[in-house]
């Protein structure tokens, strides 16, 4: 696991700056603290931090083909890299090290821009090709990896493996994007191809970005789609082949030179990648988590209840209060742009954790969105008996009876849950999801932005990612359902949770692998029929189906959780002084965004108990903490 940079001056006679191409691979130092390397010619730099993970001796960065035309700068793991090399070596090609790295110079010289299609792995990466002055980058097909970039004029092309690391160069302003903060506030995260700065990009994910001739351009080389036909399959055959394909997406990432485990929740897709790899491994399998006093908010009695299923070296530990709050202060420097998910804390609590064990940790992110896992699938499938009621019912009845419920801070209360499902359940399936979701909705966002943060952008243009699942009959051969499914894949998935865990585990130098992202099981997740991920309002049927005789029936027939943090209670209490400094009406005046009435009305609802606004509030605080806004 690395961190890259590089660039690329468009005038051929003026060197690219060594200390500045040194200086932005510094800024991410926590990406790759065991070593570095560069490669400076002419107007061109590329460097690379490195965590060592694969062929520790000779893995070292950049790497280059056989004559030194072509060089690479790599962040990732080929899983694959094995087969690709004893492939290339038949070919004809010399390999200098044992490293996966290497695999990508040799299969850009036989199948130049489409050596992507070859990789199953996790990896952002950069290859400059000297003899035709060309540069590729490419991102890995579900975004796991990062890569941001710009363009600065007639003057240079500049990318890095993080944000922090990009400005750096003195070339790039850092002049906020209007548009990037109002879907922020919408969704909790900013979506690619944007950045929370104007003219700075986000690469997309399953996208490579060829530069050449001063210019730049984009391609996608792999799509998501439920478009294909469906397989005709049997459920026990189909749970079977679940377990097979997943134990294979295991098993190749248990290769690894360094100490290795696995992130255990105590849900049912963490539990399932321990379970195989116990299978897949050769020893004791270690495995992690984490407890906390707030009971709504622990898993650890069900985490444990795997491990001794499964007989693994089992590893816990327990967190105060004060010890979450602790984090808080922290988050900035942990992030490169805003991120309104308080799970953050626990993944990062987590990740820290478990690298004074281990370096490598398998967990299991992607089950949810392809599996039909979150709890708002069923919400989707109960809003067409909730619209088909009177109307004098619902607004009448059962709205009011909702608005009165009194006000809880734990995890995922039921009057949070109902507050939520009834003002998103009248609106079509896109924005409902977001509503659901997210945090200021269009509506709310017209209360809290001053006019000019307004007027420079038009709500289509704000919404346009979701706003394209409006429709209420689905699409071809493709329901509601699945369409919040591929809603969520691509764009919560994508830019919230792998942001979220590659920043919180590489902060602390820990490298996280996900099987479920394994990109020929997701294809073939998606020709499953419908009916066997998510059946009535039960979602992960076929993984339960799969995995019942390997884990505890407790775990198997548990509700959906997640990561959660009492965020609700903090904000009336331990952190009410940070939250009411950074929302000083005259503070929020000088900055010129938001409306100092509108986030008093917030702020006072919320510590009286008249409303919830944990997210709204959090979403908010994220935003003012985040340190690149203030240079």
């Amino acid at each position: 696991m690395c961190g890259i940079v590089g660039i690329i001056n468009l005038d051929r006679d003026q060197p690219a700056d060594e200390q500045t191409a040194r200086a932005m691979a510094e800024a991410i130092i926590h990406r790759g603290p065991d070593d570095d390397g560069f490669y400076f010619k002419n107007n061109v730099a590329l460097g690379m931090r490195r965590l060592s993970i694969i062929d520790l001796r000779t893995g070292h960065q950049p790497i280059s083909n056989e004559d030194g035309s072509v060089w690479v700068v790599f962040n990732g793991e080929i899983y694959n890299f094995l087969e690709l090399r004893e492939r290339l070596i038949a070919r004809g090609h010399h390999f200098r090290t044992h490293s996966d790295t290497e695999v990508i110079v040799h299969l850009y010289e036989d199948h130049g821009d489409d050596l992507t299609s070859h990789l199953n792995g996790m990896f952002a990466f950069a290859l400059w090709d000297e003899n035709r002055q060309r540069l590729l980058i490419a991102r890995d097909r579900m975004g796991e990896k990062p890569l941001y970039f710009t363009q600065i004029a007639n003057q240079a092309f500049i990318f890095a493996s993080e944000l922090k690391s990009l400005v750096v160069h003195p070339l790039v302003e850092r002049r906020l994007n209007l548009l990037a903060l109002r879907k922020y506030l919408q969704y909790e995260f900013v979506p690619s191809p944007y950045t929370m700065f104007e003219g700075v990009h986000k690469l997309r994910p399953a996208h490579r970005l060829i530069f050449e001739k001063g210019q730049w351009r984009t391609e996608r080389y792999w799509q998501l789609s439920y478009e294909d036909e469906r397989l005709k399959i049997g459920e026990d055959e189909a749970a079977e082949e679940v377990r097979r394909r997943l134990r294979e997406a295991v098993r190749i990432r248990l290769i690894s030179d360094v100490p290795l485990g696995v992130l255990l929740s105590g849900g049912i897709d963490s539990s399932s990648v321990a379970a195989l790899a116990c299978e897949a491994a050769q020893g004791r399998v270690k495995t992690f988590s984490i407890a906390f006093e707030e009971r709504s908010f622990d898993e650890s009695s069900y985490a444990r209840l795997v491990a001794d299923r499964l007989g693994t070296d089992h590893y816990e530990q327990r967190f105060t209060e004060r010890e979450m709050l602790a984090i808080v202060p922290e988050i900035p420097r942990l992030l490169d742009e805003p991120l309104g998910d308080g799970s953050l804390i626990p993944t990062s609590l987590l990740c820290r954790f478990t690298r004074h064990h281990v370096t490598v940790a398998l967990g299991g992110d992607g089950g949810d969105e392809f599996l039909a896992g979150y709890p708002t699938y069923a919400a989707h499938r109960m809003t067409g008996y909730y619209r088909a009621l009177p109307q004098f019912v619902r607004s009448g009845l059962i709205e009011p009876a909702v608005e009165s419920l009194p006000v809880s801070t734990e995890n995922l209360s039921f009057d949070f849950r109902a507050k939520r499902f009834v003002r998103g359940a009248v609106l079509p399936p896109g924005t409902r999801h977001t509503v659901w979701m997210g945090s200021f909705d269009a509506g709310q966002q017209r209360l809290l932005l001053t006019s000019d943060v307004l007027n420079a952008w038009h709500d289509e243009a704000v919404f346009n990612e979701v706003r394209n699942y409006d429709y209420e009959n689905g699409s071809g051969k493709t329901g509601i359902i699945e369409q919040m499914m591929m809603l969520d894949a691509t764009h919560y998935l994508s830019e919230c949770v792998l942001f979220k865990v590659d920043r919180a585990s590489m902060a602390a130098s820990l490298e996280t692998r996900a099987p479920f992202l394994d990109h020929t099981f997701i294809e073939f997740l998606m020709k499953l029929p419908i009916d066997l991920k998510f059946r009535g309002l039960t979602g992960k049927y076929i993984l339960k189906r799969a995995m019942q005789d390997r884990l505890p029936e407790e775990v198997i027939k548990r509700p959906k959780k997640g990561f959660g943090m009492p965020v609700a209670k903090w904000i009336k209490g331990e952190l009410q002084p940070l939250v009411r400094d950074l929302f000083a009406p005259e503070r929020l005046k000088r900055r010129g965004l938001f409306n100092p009435e509108y986030v008093q009305k917030l702020l006072d609802e919320h510590e009286r108990g008249q409303a919830d606004h944990r997210k709204l509030i959090w979403t908010l605080l994220m935003f003012e903490m985040w340190p690149l806004a203030k240079s």
